[in-house]
């Protein structure tokens, strides 16, 4: 059994496919062995357990890695065992602490697909070239997800094929089928 490893990445510098994308967060303690609840941000939400090892943030320290040793959904939600954690009292520790991946361990998508974390930080343009903003992050709405866009206002705009005009991740740009002044 490998506990957390003391590997800091907080003051290294990233590279591009190395940035730190974050897939969930640790809501909660599960039974007396040290079994945590998981928020995931992966779909499906179980994608989260299919790393051998995530990284955790501890905080000022930085990331650390932390081997997953079991997981499970369940109708609670996605339950995982980390080692090094042993007890609720342990679990607690963690609550609230994310939980991610070197962007480079991910699968690489199809041509035309993106990963979200992929898109954060994108100049988003509108057709005639006037700028939008940034791509801030996104947001999952009942009606379905959008991209928040921080600028000169903060813009939701529906994230549909229909207004995705084009990705252009080696320039840092996103063309979008929308103007500052829509409202929807």
């Amino acid at each position: 059994m490998q506990d957390e490893k003391s590997v800091s990445f907080g003051d290294a510098p990233e590279a591009p496919g190395d940035r730190i994308v974050i897939l969930g967060k640790v809501v909660g303690t599960f039974g007396v062995k040290g079994w945590l609840k998981i928020s995931s941000y992966t779909e499906p939400a179980t994608n989260i357990l299919d790393y051998e090892m995530l990284l955790i943030n501890a905080g000022p320290a930085g990331w650390n890695e932390i081997r997953v040793e079991d997981g499970r959904e369940t109708d609670k939600g996605v339950l995982a065992k980390l080692a090094g954690i042993e007890s609720p009292e342990a679990g607690r520790l963690r609550i609230g602490a994310e939980l991610g991946v070197r962007r480079s361990e991910m699968p690489e998508t199809a041509a035309g697909e993106y990963y979200w974390s992929d898109l954060e930080g994108l100049e988003a343009l509108n057709v005639e070239g006037e700028v939008l903003g940034q791509v801030d992050h996104f947001r999952t709405t009942p009606a379905g997800t959008v991209v928040v866009i921080h600028g000169t206002q903060e813009l939701w705009v529906p994230f549909v094929k229909e207004r995705i005009v084009k990705v252009d991740i080696a320039a840092g740009r996103i063309v979008l089928d929308w103007t500052v002044d829509w409202r929807e």
